[in-house]
This record gives structure tokens, sequence and C-alpha cells, in this order.
């Protein structure tokens, strides 16, 4: 017998749940939109270039390197607004720096993204000033040597939540975000390096590939909560975002003989990571407010144990 205000949802094979009033059984994130979204985009671009700006220089790539360390400081610093508007506050940001805690992920991502962040910007700064060269290419080293972390915590920091959108495929995120990170940089590389198209081309097939592949994997291996990837707003958006990145890709590979091409494939790139970024980030509230995608997988894993 239900009680007052309780609804009973079906679930896979006909398991059945309450939820009162039919409200969530998780309470939904209260990242805001664009500022999470941008967050997360600005910050795996950022990341890809600076990889590229150091890869760059250790090849002779003077042009190449330049956009990626542009890239990179504007992207981060772009990425801590979005973070610091979000949180509402400054001193929200600066109080998760008062102490490192290896087991939270945001506390471990805030200490990777705010050193990043000051070297990328310093090691851009002595770029175009030429003031303190030689500190200013140890700064941009260091923040290439790090910028792999900063394409993927962000994946880390949404996998680590209740949230069974992105719970679900903890195991993928990360490929997924690094994927859609080595396009965007190579984005900027197509876009802001003519004549040093050669590398950002690779960049962009590569990328384009790994998040494919992961995104399958990931869409395979998450059961029934797959669904919130697939339909509706987010699964329009998904699909639009694989879309640009097959003809992102397929422009790369025109690029070094066509600077419309470059441009096309930088821009269906850009669009193509923004968009996966944003289908992602809304993917995990849809599955937070349906009460089915919490219980049925808790369901299911304790008949597992149980048999």
């Amino acid at each position: 017998m239900l009680r007052r205000g309780q609804a009973v949802t079906r679930g896979e094979r006909g398991a059945e749940f309450r939820s009162y009033y039919d409200r969530p059984v998780i309470k939904p994130p209260v990242w805001k939109v664009p500022d999470v979204p941008a967050y997360l985009y600005l910050g795996g671009m950022a990341g890809a270039s600076s990889t590229m700006a150091l890869c760059a220089d250790l090849t002779g790539r003077a042009r190449l390197a330049r956009a990626g360390r542009a890239a990179a400081a504007t992207g981060t610093t772009a990425s801590v607004a979005a973070l610091v508007h979000d949180l509402g506050r400054p001193a929200r940001f600066v109080n998760m720096l008062r102490m490192l805690k290896p087991t939270s992920p945001l506390s471990v991502g805030s200490w990777i993204l705010a050193p990043f962040s000051a070297l990328s910007a310093a090691g851009a700064v002595s770029d175009l000033t030429g003031l303190l060269p030689r500190w200013g290419r140890a700064a941009s080293t260091t923040a290439g040597v790090v910028a792999p972390a900063v394409m993927t915590y962000t994946a880390v920091l949404l996998a680590d939540t209740a949230v069974p959108g992105w719970h679900e495929v903890y195991r993928e995120l990360p490929y997924v975000f690094a994927g859609s990170a080595v396009a965007s940089g190579a984005a900027v590389g197509l876009l802001a390096a003519p004549g040093d198209e050669g590398p950002a081309c690779r960049m962009a097939v590569a990328g384009v590939a790994l998040e494919f592949g992961a995104f399958e994997r990931m869409r395979r291996r998450a059961g029934m909560v797959g669904e919130v990837y697939e339909q509706g707003r987010v699964g329009a958006v998904l699909r639009a975002a694989k879309v640009l990145n097959g003809l992102g890709a397929g422009a790369a590979l025109f690029a070094r003989h066509s600077r419309a091409a470059a441009i096309a494939a930088g821009a269906c790139l850009t669009a193509a990571a923004v968009a996966t970024r944003y289908g992602i980030f809304e993917a995990g509230r849809v599955s937070a407010r349906d009460p089915r995608y919490t219980v049925v997988p808790q369901r299911q894993r304790a008949d597992q144990v149980i048999s």
C-alpha cells in the first residue's frame, strides 16, 4: 500500500520502486549552465594546447608553440573565471587551496588547475614580451608536463559524484574527455598556426578517434543509464557533436594544402568539443532527476552480489 504522495515507477524487467511526489532520490547537481560546461571545455582545450606547445617547442615549430601557449593561458584563465562565477565568490575557490586532500578529486583538481594557470600565464607573458625568456620557457615546459592531468581531472571530478549518468561511466569518461581535449587543442593549431598545421592535423584525427572509441564503449557499458546519452536534447547535442567531429577530422586531412579546410576543421572541432562537454554535463543532470537511473542499477548490482 502506498503512502500519501508516493509514486510507483516501473524499472527494468518489472522492478518497482517508490519515489515521494516523484522527487529525485539524489539531489541533482547545483552547478550552472553555461559556467560548468565552459569550465569543462576550456580546461581541456587549455591542457591540450599546452602539451601541443611543448611538443612544438621541442621540434622547432615556433608559430605552433606560440599559438599553443597563448591558447593555454587564455583558456585556463577563462576556465578559472567560469568556475569562480559558478561558485559565486572568489573566496570559495581560494578556500579549496587551503589544504590538499588526496582523497578528494575537487581538492586535487584545484591544486592541478591553480599552478597550471599560473605557469601557463607566465609562459605566455614571457613569450609575448620577451622578458625573462629562460623562466618563461621553464614555466611553459612545466605546464606542458602537468597538462594531461588538466585534460582529464574534470572527468574524475564528475564520476566521483553520486550522479548515475557520470558515476556509471567512470572508467570511460576520462578517455572521452582526453580525446575531446586533444581535438580541441588541435583546433587551436589549425586556426592559429598557418604553415605549421601538420602536428595539429594528426592531433585532430587521433583525438577524434579516441573520443569516438571511448564514447561508444561508454555508451555500451552504461546499461540503462546510457539512455540519457541518446534521448531528447542531450541525444541531439551529442549526435551533432559526433557529426561535427567527423567533419572536422575529415577536413583536417586536407588542412596542410588548404587554408579553408584548416579553418573549417578548427571550427568544427571546436563546436564538437563544446557540444560534447555540454551534452555529458546535461546527461548527468537528466539522470539525477529520474529515480530509475539511481535505483535500478543499484538493485542490479545487489542481485549480482546475492547470486
